[in-house]
């Protein structure tokens, strides 16, 4: 994300001396992607980063996962994998269900209403999308809020936890995880060529929000779950720092956490309907992340406002239902906390009737979060048990198959 930053205490020139007021120095890391041919920050520490006293074994939530097939559409009802009774004893790190998943991109749920570990995440960027509830993540880099509708974007290797805090309308912290095995950031037709967002972007900088000031915490003998990279695929190992980590006194550049609400995604529209990629507000390696928000729809006199039938020839398609009425799904039993899966390899499109129904619409009051991927997508424990086996048919009248 190439947009500075500075937050707290830092000296005018980097890799130089940096001093306390006894004197002591201060301890400089540089986080960095791609080596150091990409975006980075400096961190300036009280203690000296690197220093564990114990690693061992985590076992990392199940990875496992299931090939789609035969291929078919399916639709996962993604709040029937919590409980209400189990929310207090769930964290949004150790209690993510795996829904869908392949080498470039894990799909995961929680529902939380207790603090996670400290966590760091050396696999790749995380996006988690804050369905209901809120939350503060507190960050090496420091705090920040989340609340329904927000993004919270999570740079690898940042330590970090979740901190559900309870909402006005009683919802718990649900929580929708977008992981990546590389980095996640803004598509880059949105950039000018030295990463400034272009005023037809339909979202920019002001709309993110990083930390505003460094988190001071003590502590001796402190634990870090950490999921990261090991010949076979994914391991987790549980370090013990000598020092809490969050020790920073203050940091600069361009890579740090930040929170982009939905709401603030101005749509895209036309006289007839816009493809997909207008509605796209991340990329990764091998998949796109969408949003479909609120919105005028099309306008041209003989417009069908939902979408054509189409053939992602290229891409499996996940949609995940976030609120309002989604005019497309009517009559597929799909509603709010629902996962689509459209596979590559087979045409989709609207539900009976609501090609028709659609003419003469002006608005769509619908919410949702699409993640596009260019490699089939294997359903992972939590797809599984969630998964209504019924909705292959409903294109063809036959609900209750």
């Amino acid at each position: 994300m190439a947009h500075y930053r500075r937050v707290g205490d830092v000296p005018p020139k980097r890799h130089t001396q940096h001093r306390d007021a006894s004197d002591r120095l201060y301890f400089e890391e540089l986080m960095g992607e791609e080596g150091f041919t990409s975006d980075s920050s400096l961190l300036y520490h009280r203690e000296i980063p690197s220093a564990i006293v114990d690693s061992r074994v985590w076992d990392v939530p199940d990875a496992a996962t299931t090939p789609n097939h035969p291929l078919k559409p399916r639709h996962l009802k993604l709040h029937e994998l919590f409980p209400k009774e189990a929310w207090a004893d769930t964290d949004v790190v150790t209690g993510r269900r795996l829904i869908l998943g392949n080498d470039d991109v894990r799909l995961s749920y929680v529902v939380s209403a207790t603090e996670s570990p400290l966590y760091r995440n050396a696999t790749g960027d995380e996006i988690v999308y804050v369905e209901s509830g809120a939350a503060t993540v507190e960050t090496i880099f420091g705090a920040v809020a989340a609340k329904q509708g927000d993004y919270v974007v999570i740079p690898t290797s940042t330590t970090h936890r979740w901190l559900p805090e309870g909402s006005d309308t009683g919802e718990p912290l649900r929580a929708y995880v977008i992981e990546a095995t590389g980095h996640i950031a803004p598509p880059k037709r949105y950039l000018s060529r030295f990463g400034q967002f272009l005023e037809n972007a339909p979202y920019c900088e002001r709309d993110l929000h990083g930390p505003g000031e460094v988190l001071t915490a003590e502590g001796t003998d402190v634990e870090v779950l950490v999921k990261h990279r090991t010949s076979r695929g994914i391991g987790g190992t549980r370090f013990t720092y000598a020092r809490h980590p969050f020790d920073v006194v203050g940091w600069d550049g361009c890579l740090y956490p930040f929170t982009l609400s939905v709401h603030d995604f101005e749509p895209i529209t036309g006289r007839v309907h816009q493809p997909p990629p207008v509605h796209q507000v991340f990329e990764g390696h091998n998949f796109v992340v969408c949003n479909f928000v609120p919105r005028k729809v099309d306008y041209h006199p003989l417009s069908i406002p939902v979408p054509y039938y189409h053939s992602n020839v290229d891409s499996d398609e996940i949609m995940f239902y976030c609120g309002g009425d989604y005019e497309a799904r009517k009559g597929s039993g799909i509603g709010p906390g629902s996962v689509s899966v459209h596979p590559g390899g087979l045409a989709h499109g609207p539900q009976p009737g609501a090609y028709e129904r659609s003419i003469g619409a002006e608005f769509f009051d619908e919410l949702a979060v699409m993640v596009d991927t260019f490699r089939p997508l294997e359903l992972g424990e939590g797809g599984l048990a969630c998964e209504d086996p019924a909705y292959a048919w409903t294109w063809a009248g036959r609900r209750n198959a």
